[in-house]
Parts: C-alpha cells; sequence; structure tokens
C-alpha cells in the first residue's frame, strides 16, 4: 500500500501551513525590497562541479541529492543559492549595475537527520549584495536581518547577532598559533561545531592541532566576549590588525544606526569554505529554541572562481524552518484567515445560475467568494463554510434575487447584517 506520509524530512503545506509560510516570506518580501534588493531565481540542478569548488567537503560529500544524468553528467539539486548568485554574476558581469542586491526565496534540499530546526527540504531567503568593498556592505546586510526579524514581531532583547571576522581567525591560526594551511582548516572546523560537543572534546582536539604550550591562548581567545577583551589577550602588535580594526568599526556603525543587540564572538566561523572576511550569525535568546537560526558573510572569492575577476560580495540566508521555531515559541504564528470573505448559497426560490451570476459580480468588484456547488444541506454548508474560515454566509433565495437585500450571518458572532448588494463590496472589505 502507497504511503500517505510525505518523504522523510520533508512537509506537505495544507492551507493553513501555507498560509503560515507565506506570512513569514510576505513580512520578509517587504524588508529586502524596502533595502532595493530585486528578487531572482536559478535552476533547482546545477553541476555538482560548482559545490564542489567552495561549499564545503562535508556538504558535497554526504548532504547533497547527487546524481548522474542520463547525458553522463554530474549534477547536483542545489543545497545552497550562494555558488547559483555567484554564478549569474559571473556570467553577465559587464552589464550588470553595481552594487548588484539582489534576493531570492528557493527551496534546497540537503541529505542529513531530520531534527528541529533541520529538514531535508526547506525554504531559504538569500539576500546578496555584489560590487560593495567596504564594511558598509556587511551594515547594510545585517541591518536588513534586524529588519526582518523586527518585521516578524521580534523584540530587540529576544535576539542577537554574533559577528566574527575569518580575515582575523586565519590571520590569528597563521601569525599567533604558526598554523599551516591543514591544522587550520581542521581547527576552524572544529570551531564551528564547539557548541555540538563537550568541554573536554574541544580542549582535547584543539590541544591536538594547537600544541599544549599555546592552546591557553587560544582558549582565552574563543572566551572573549567583546573586541576590548580580545585586545587584551592578544599580543600588543597584533591588536592592531586591519581585521579587528574593521570589526570594531563595524559595531560603530551598527549603533550608529539603532542596532545594539549586536556582539563579537570569536567562535562564529559559519560552515562553508567561501567566506573571506566579516562572518555573522543571529541567535535566538528564547530558553526553548537558545540556538542560531541563520546567519552570512562577506566571500570575495567565490565569483572569481568561473575564471573571471574577482567581485566582492556579502550575503544572509534565513530558513523558513527556524524563523517558524522562532514565532511559535513565542506565540507570535499568525492565526489562519482564509482568502475567501463569503459564502453564497443558493436558497428556495433562486437558482444556481442567479447565485453564480451574484458572485460573479462580487469577485468583480475584489471580493473573494466561494460558492456552494452541491446545493447539500445548509447545516453542511455552515460547517464546510466554518472550517474554511470564511467569515461570512449568506443564503440567496428568490426575495433576495427580486430585492438585492442580503442577510449575512457571521460565522463567528452569529451576528446577522441585511444589507444590500451594491454596499457589500465596501462592507467585506472593511470586515
Amino acid at each position: 500500500m502507497l504511503s500517505k506520509e510525505p518523504y522523510k524530512g520533508t512537509r506537505d503545506f495544507y492551507p493553513e501551513d501555507q498560509f503560515v509560510h507565506n506570512h513569514i516570506f510576505g513580512v520578509i518580501r517587504r524588508v529586502v525590497e524596502g533595502f532595493g534588493y530585486q528578487e531572482y531565481n536559478a535552476p533547482m540542478l546545477e553541476e555538482t562541479a560548482l559545490y564542489a569548488a567552495k561549499t564545503g567537503e562535508e556538504i558535497v560529500g554526504e548532504q547533497t541529492y547527487s546524481f548522474t544524468d542520463r547525458g553522463d553528467r554530474q549534477v547536483t539539486m542545489r543545497p545552497e543559492m550562494t555558488p547559483s548568485f555567484a554564478r549569474m554574476i559571473a556570467r553577465k558581469r559587464h552589464e550588470l549595475a553595481f552594487p548588484a542586491r539582489w534576493y531570492s526565496i528557493p527551496n534546497l534540499w540537503r541529505y542529513e537527520r531530520p531534527q528541529r530546526g533541520r529538514l531535508r527540504e526547506h525554504w531559504q531567503l538569500n539576500v546578496d549584495i555584489a560590487g560593495v568593498n567596504s564594511i558598509h556592505g556587511e551594515l547594510e546586510v545585517i541591518t536588513t536581518a534586524v529588519d526582518i526579524m523586527r518585521g516578524l514581531g521580534a523584540k530587540d532583547d529576544e535576539f542577537e547577532v554574533r559577528i566574527n571576522s575569518r580575515r582575523f581567525v586565519e590571520a590569528f591560526f597563521a601569525d599567533i598559533l604558526g598554523l599551516d594551511e591543514t591544522r587550520a582548516y581542521r581547527l576552524a572546523k572544529l570551531i564551528d561545531k564547539k557548541a555540538k560537543i563537550s568541554e573536554e572534546q574541544f580542549a582535547e582536539q584543539g590541544r591536538s592541532i594547537v600544541g599544549t604550550p599555546l592552546y591557553p591562548l587560544f582558549a582565552s581567545c574563543m572566551e572573549a566576549g567583546s573586541i576590548d577583551e580580545l585586545c587584551r589577550i592578544l599580543p600588543l602588535e597584533f591588536a592592531t590588525h586591519p581585521s579587528i580594526q574593521e570589526l570594531g568599526d563595524l559595531f560603530a556603525l551598527l549603533g550608529q544606526g539603532g542596532v545594539g543587540n549586536a556582539r563579537f564572538d570569536p567562535t562564529i566561523m559559519r560552515g562553508f569554505d567561501y567566506y573571506t572576511g566579516v562572518v555573522f550569525e543571529v541567535f535566538d535568546k528564547h530558553p526553548d529554541n537558545n540556538r542560531a537560526m541563520f546567519g552570512g558573510g562577506r566571500y570575495d572569492g567565490l565569483v572569481g572562481i568561473f575564471g573571471v575577476e574577482p567581485i566582492s560580495c556579502v550575503g544572509i540566508a534565513m530558513g523558513d524552518v527556524t524563523a517558524y521555531n522562532f514565532l511559535e515559541v513565542r506565540g507570535l504564528l499568525p492565526k489562519y484567515e482564509s482568502n475567501a470573505k463569503l459564502y453564497l448559497s443558493t436558497g428556495p426560490g433562486a437558482t444556481f445560475e442567479e447565485v453564480w451570476a451574484m458572485a460573479v459580480q462580487l469577485r468583480g468588484e475584489g471580493i473573494a467568494v466561494c460558492v456552494e456547488l452541491d446545493n447539500r444541506k445548509l447545516e453542511k454548508q455552515l460547517k464546510a463554510a466554518d472550517k474554511l474560515a470564511v467569515p461570512y454566509i449568506a443564503v440567496i433565495g428568490g426575495d433576495e434575487v427580486a430585492s438585492g437585500m442580503l442577510k449575512l450571518k457571521s460565522l463567528t458572532s452569529g451576528a446577522i447584517t441585511e444589507i444590500g448588494l451594491k454596499d457589500l463590496p465596501a462592507f467585506l472589505q472593511k470586515n
């Protein structure tokens, strides 16, 4: 027997679910378009080599849906959107106006263990700006992220933006810890999973990479809660590194722009290999959902993998699952409302054709109307309209057709309102 359940790690979106989904991304669209971002899209299938180049070994090797097509080409269902964005920028770089502000809301696929906040298929907002070399790119993208959270109903003390710099991390690894490229990569991956392992495991693995003499310095830096604290720990000559100054400038600009819930966190790495500068994550502070929700950063080299001159880029990616969880634990999920404002039923003395003509007239004036098609018993019609969350029902009989006067019944209060057909659109739009 065929299963009625969706494929593991995916979801069916019934109308009530799609309503919430549309609410989340409707808010997001309004916010990002307010910053001047334009929507784009790309194919769900890309060459596997696109992700193998920079996405990360773990994701490409273990988490992608990849296969050989009938033309013997290695293809992958997109696990993320950023490589496609970079490919499209590279393809038409001479025709585009820069900075290019683009956003998309694709569905993405990753073969991983389904759990809270992670599914195999999800929808994700991607906001990217290409062609800005200064820290102002990070300022705009992070401010966009904060405004999205506010638009969804979040208060500033309910979430925070944690910021780090891959540029700082790489310099710290090479110049202070003396790590070669292989050990630096291993340490970056260890830091990225710090929250998922015990302190003992982190310390043991950290010492094996850094070495026992330098581990205390490394561990102290990983606990720094601010740029000032980090500078007190680092050797004096390194405290003036350009990446440190860049972070200080960014925090100052964010504060001046009204973003007061951002802080330095040296453990923020982001899992993708293409990040080159500032990286950040937005964290939910609710005890029942205390986790990173989404993040992003600067990636100045990704466009260059296509054999063209590199273009600086900054972006964020926000999934629908974590956004839903944030709203759910705070009681911020919207209450379902039907698109239809009115349910019309054919009563004694009227024909279906007369009721249908009335619905056509109302739809022409912008009112969404459901019409009873099978002439069921009124009790069943009332139950159906209530389940559909249609706010009003009217039974159209011979008298209503002749007079043009309708008796509207509210399915929430039970109140009856007598109103003329010509006044009905204004009433329903208002109520």
